[in-house]
């Protein structure tokens, strides 16, 4: 059975796989741009019978710096993108068992792609939903 820990691990070591991107498995105090960061959102349990699986979705919070608008914007660009070294969405699905703790996984939507402040500091940044079956 995996752990909420197990699977968050798993994620951030399939994104780490893009050069140069941080990766957080639990929300850092100060973020270092670029990161990603894989937040638990919800657990549907008892997806099949006799607690057969679970359905766990994620968000992955991608941040990057705000010095340069346009490199910005390019920056986040290529991690929303569907293909390339850059790819959120082929980064997370490289192992799509995170080492045999989940059945199976996928990317299914980026969302919220706007300036947000963490602390008093604001960045570029993008959501990416990730849903994991696990038992």
């Amino acid at each position: 059975m995996a752990s909420l820990t197990d699977i968050r691990t798993g994620l951030a070591l399939n994104l780490a796989t893009i050069t140069g991107l941080r990766t957080a498995a639990v929300m850092p105090d100060n973020p270092n741009p670029p990161i990603a960061i894989i937040q638990p959102d919800s657990i549907s349990y008892d997806d099949t019978f006799h607690r057969g699986m679970q359905t766990y979705t994620f968000t992955v919070i991608v941040l990057v710096g705000r010095v340069a608008e346009r490199s910005a914007q390019n920056a986040i660009d290529a991690f929303c993108s569907s293909t390339g070294s850059s790819s959120i969405k082929l980064a997370v699905e490289s192992d799509k068992t995170l080492g045999g703790k989940v059945y199976d996984l996928r990317v299914t939507d980026m969302r919220a792609y706007a300036s947000i402040a963490v602390g008093e500091v604001n960045y570029l940044a993008a959501e990416f939903i990730v849903l994991c079956y696990a038992d």
